[in-house]
């Protein structure tokens, strides 16, 4: 499967190292990393417990900062910039989407959107017009009053989903995604996540672990012992996404 003509990198990191840890007890968490997201187009993060998924996943996100190497998202390079720096670079091009969904238990459905929207300075009655229609996007229009407590896992999810994009974010990072949920909302929920990747504006990583999520990526990026290990793009055959064979 070739790239979108009409995508372009939105991120890039270049030789990013992270070393955790004071000396002389460092670890080497990340040796390494060379990654470029395209626009319009899902990736899969993929790769055994402790390969370094979970802290690439904050230096990309602009949570870390890395030891070494260069990332620049949506044109701007993270070199040398504060932490003021990273957190407003954050707030303007990533949304995140969290295994445990972190939404505030006393929050309507709408309410949690927009206290994300506050942080990133929209507030007032467009921000309830942003918040409501994020949750429309997502099929949860009629659950906009809804609390957390009222709601299913899947419909739980969907709110943090529409919570990340209500932003416009240039990239959307999701952490296990489909982990809390069971089958059948999980590949809703990929479904979903696919359906917001088609957007040529915005790129959007995930890590997984689950095997039924590889049907709807576009790239499929493994990592192991703090290293890329490969990349590759499912072939299409009859319309349905297949894995390729592992390098």
């Amino acid at each position: 499967m070739s790239v979108k003509p009409d995508s372009k990198v939105i991120l890039e990191a270049q030789g990013i190292v992270k070393i955790l840890g004071e000396e002389p007890n460092t670890v080497k968490v990340l040796k390494g990393i060379d990654l470029q997201l395209q626009t319009g187009e899902l990736t899969l993060m993929m790769g055994p417990s402790g390969s370094g998924k979970t802290t690439l996943l904050s230096i990309l996100g602009c949570i870390l900062s890395p030891t070494s190497g260069h990332l620049s998202v949506a044109g701007q390079s993270t070199q040398g910039m504060s932490a003021e720096g990273l957190a407003n670079l954050r707030r303007k091009h990533v949304g995140f989407i969290f295994q445990g969904y972190n939404l505030v238990p006393t929050l309507t459905a709408v309410e949690n959107i927009m206290l994300a929207l506050d942080l990133r300075d929209q507030s007032g009655p467009d921000a309830y017009d942003v918040a409501a229609d994020a949750l429309e996007a997502v099929g949860l229009g009629h659950r906009i009053n809804a609390a957390p407590s009222k709601m299913s896992g899947g419909e739980k999810q969907r709110v943090a989903i529409a919570r990340a994009l209500a932003g416009s974010p240039s990239v959307i990072l999701a952490d296990e995604p489909t982990a809390a949920l069971d089958g059948k909302n999980g590949m809703a929920v990929m479904e979903l996540l696919a359906k917001v990747a088609q957007d040529t504006k915005r790129a959007v990583l995930a890590v997984t672990h689950d095997h039924r999520t590889l049907q709807f990526a576009d790239r499929i990026i493994k990592i192991d012992d703090g290293r890329i290990a490969g990349s590759e793009r499912p072939k299409v055959e009859g319309g349905i996404k297949m894995e390729l064979p592992a390098h």
